[in-house]
């Protein structure tokens, strides 16, 4: 199988083209920036790029900024353009193939759904968020960029490609820079507490469940649209910190309030709707189809992540 992933240079385009590789696949990666063996492209026109999409089986559209900085007006400008950008381009490379791929599969985030943490957002009674009462009104850019990304793999006439939409959690893998690496590093700090209270709900994924669920999704030819790409169990923040402290062995975290996390976020060149937005975010569609999570509780997943980084096993590239 040929897959082609454009944006594949960050973490989840590292995690799948290990895992791809390792199971006797062809990856091509696509980035701006191509190291060896990659392909470049530029997110906005078609170009020679497009060839490698022409006979491929799959494509795994991973491109657009970083959430990780400042959301001000220019960043927040820069994620609708360079989500949109590259999803209408990579559209209209498929649409024009001769052989066009079998699947595309699209990242997208479950940060789309609404702050809550009343009761689960699944992919049919999920509420979309950008207007609820308890939250920042500046939270709703967010979730307009989510709606935006999703409308631009939606448009393309692509009538032999099935489409899906990931909505995906936090990705968690011992991989450096990752999100697990930074909060297990806040965690040996003494600064893996309770974070304004630690009530939002953190939606996650182990990195070997991201892996068997693209191999899922991209074998079953009856699923189509929005999938939630989490884990079954999402958990307090509080909990979910606990539990990395627990797999680490570390005693206590100390707690932080909402300003304090205001101060946090600024430090770090990030945004506070990251720390604070409550993500609970369930994956129906995939649980139906009979997919089987190895790691659906954190604990246990953070206890073998936790593990990997200790002996410097590294990532796993099979489940």
């Amino acid at each position: 199988m040929k897959t082609v992933i454009p944006g594949g240079t960050g973490q989840v385009g590292a995690i799948l083209e290990r895992a791809l590789t390792a199971a006797g696949h062809q990856v091509v990666i696509l980035s701006r920036r191509p190291a060896h063996g990659q392909a470049h492209w530029d997110g906005l026109t078609l170009g020679p790029w497009a060839e490698q999409i022409d006979g491929c089986d799959l494509v795994v559209n991973l491109a657009g900024r970083s959430v990780n900085c400042r959301y001000s007006p220019a960043n927040l400008q820069d994620m609708m353009d360079s989500r949109v950008n590259s999803t209408r381009v990579v559209g209209e490379a498929i649409a024009v193939a001769a052989r066009p791929p079998r699947v595309w599969l699209q990242m997208s985030t479950a940060t789309v759904y609404a702050h809550r943490s009343d009761a689960p957002n699944d992919e049919a009674t999920g509420l979309i968020g950008g207007t609820e009462p308890d939250a920042p009104a500046s939270w709703a850019n967010s979730v307009r960029i989510a709606q935006a990304w999703e409308r631009a793999q939606e448009l393309p006439p692509t009538p032999h490609t099935r489409k899906v939409a990931l909505r995906a959690g936090m990705v968690m893998s011992p991989d450096r820079g990752g999100a697990f690496d930074s909060l297990l590093r806040l965690a040996r700090l003494g600064l893996g507490g309770p974070l304004a209270g630690g009530g939002q709900y953190m939606s996650w994924i182990h990195d070997a469940d991201l892996v068997r669920a693209v191999e899922f999704l991209t074998d079953r030819e009856d699923l189509t649209g929005p999938v939630n790409l989490t884990a079954p169990h999402p958990l307090p923040q509080r909990e979910f910190m606990r539990a990395i402290r627990t797999a680490r062995g570390i005693p206590a975290g100390l707690p932080a309030t909402r300003w304090m996390a205001g101060i946090g976020a600024f430090a770090l060149r990030s945004d506070t709707e990251l720390l604070l937005k409550s993500r609970r975010v369930t994956p129906r569609r995939l649980l139906d189809a009979g997919f089987a999570f190895s790691y659906p509780e954190w604990p246990a997943a953070a206890a073998d992540l936790v593990r990997r980084v200790r002996s410097g096993a590294g990532p796993r590239t099979r489940g």
